[in-house]
């Protein structure tokens, strides 16, 4: 299925569907140019993946990512995978692992990935250059192909708009528009996909939320993992600190930024997703519920 083979794997096969593009139709992005923050034309309200790693902090446009859904890039030094998957919101970074081994004797360069055109419960899924093993972008392993049930690490990253992030990282280098492709940048391919309550292709769903509700999840590299949707932490009203796997941990939804807030040990990952789509890849995952209130009599 567009040229990848799909053994070994560890999905079902019939659940791996045709996006619609062809492999690389939608292009990855190698080292893209990164202008200051000061010269960046971008809208204060336009949303960014941030990241940052010894002092160096980077955003990446959304209305940029939308076209082409994966970035190799590189942080102070470090390889960095920036992925987006538009169909279940998901914005996540992760190190580049070792690709194939260059010269004799020489360190193997880190692999690139391309987006392959195929889905896995309507998320992405990322091939590596190395071995075109496939990857799913939410569970963060390779599905199919010979690095077949290696993962990823995942680097904390944030979802928020633009005029906070630069609030918050002055100094921050955002990516550029000048891409080397000609798209559309600043219009959505996806209209009101955001909001209304329909999926593109065919998934159970747990049906508690609205389907495109924004939910933080939170998880270990053991599987354990628990969700905390935005409509819960607003009924609470305030900041929410519990305990998670023995971890100490403190998550707040501010309505008016639309912009979670984590504090949590690294040993925690972060997500940020669609109900619909952290819950089809975490059905066992706990989920957080507010105290409901008794009306006064």
């Amino acid at each position: 299925m567009n040229g990848f083979v799909l053994t070994p794997t560890s999905i079902p096969i019939d659940e791996v569907l045709h996006g619609g593009p062809q492999r690389d139709g939608i292009p990855a992005l190698d080292e893209p140019l990164m202008e200051p923050a000061d010269t960046a034309r971008l809208d204060d309200q336009e949303w960014v993946i941030g990241v940052t790693w010894q002092g160096e902090a980077r955003a990446y446009p959304l209305e940029i990512l939308v076209w082409h859904e994966l970035v190799n890039d590189t942080i102070a030094g470090r390889p960095i995978l920036v992925s987006y998957c538009p169909l279940c919101g998901t914005g996540l970074v992760f190190d580049r692992p070792a690709g194939k081994p260059g010269s004799p004797g020489a360190e193997p360069e880190a692999d690139r990935f391309g987006v392959s055109g195929l889905i896995y419960r309507s998320d992405m899924l990322m091939y590596d250059r190395a071995t075109e093993s496939l990857w799913s972008q939410i569970s963060a392993r390779s599905v199919t192909g010979p690095r077949t049930g290696e993962r990823l690490s995942l680097i904390r990253s944030e979802q928020m708009r633009w005029a906070d992030w630069q609030m918050l990282h002055p100094a921050s280098r955002v990516m550029s528009r000048e891409t080397g492709h000609r798209r559309p940048y600043g219009r959505s391919p996806y209209g009101d996909y955001a909001l209304n309550r329909k999926l593109l292709f065919p998934l159970d769903q747990d049906r508690r939320y609205h389907p495109k509700m924004r939910t933080l999840g939170l998880r270990l590299a053991s599987g354990l993992a628990r969700a905390y949707p935005s409509e819960e932490l607003l009924r609470l009203g305030a900041p929410l600190v519990e305990d998670f796997a023995g971890y100490s941990i403190r998550v707040s939804y501010d309505p008016e930024s639309k912009r979670f807030q984590v504090s949590a040990p690294p040993e925690v990952e972060v997500l940020e997703a669609y109900w619909f789509a952290w819950a089809a890849f975490h059905p066992e995952a706990s989920t957080f519920e507010a105290p409901q209130h008794e009306a006064a009599n």
